[in-house]
């Protein structure tokens, strides 16, 4: 599967799972880290959790590889590592908190909100 392929599977899953305030953020050039960090919240604990696990599924059932997960039993904050594309989801008060939009916007390109799938 090709990077924008996964890119496209993490947004599908999120907005299939009702993410809030999903925001994309293109690394590739600017860090090795991976091509895209996507950062989304859930309304709550249960929900982000709920999240995380469908997406790691889908990613282990499409991709063939099972991403790493850290913060799952908190689930404040989980990310999920799919190697390419990072994901991180928040209850939006912890996402507030840490504020990762602004530190990883690199000053001179603004946040964008993803692109719905098929948008």
């Amino acid at each position: 599967m090709e990077v924008e392929e996964l890119h496209r599977l993490v947004l599908e899953s999120l907005d299939d799972d009702q993410a809030v305030e999903v925001i994309s953020i293109p690394l590739a050039g600017k860090s090795n880290i991976a091509d895209h960090m996507v950062i989304a919240s859930g309304r709550s604990t249960r929900q982000v959790a709920s999240m995380a696990m469908k997406l790691a599924d889908k990613v282990k059932e499409r991709v063939g590889r099972t991403p790493r997960i850290e913060g799952l039993p908190a689930a404040d904050w989980v990310l999920i590592d799919a190697e390419d594309v990072i994901v991180h989801l928040f209850r939006p008060e912890v996402r507030s908190f840490y504020n990762l939009e602004r530190m990883w916007a690199f000053g001179d390109e603004a946040e964008r909100p993803a692109q719905r799938a098929g948008a």
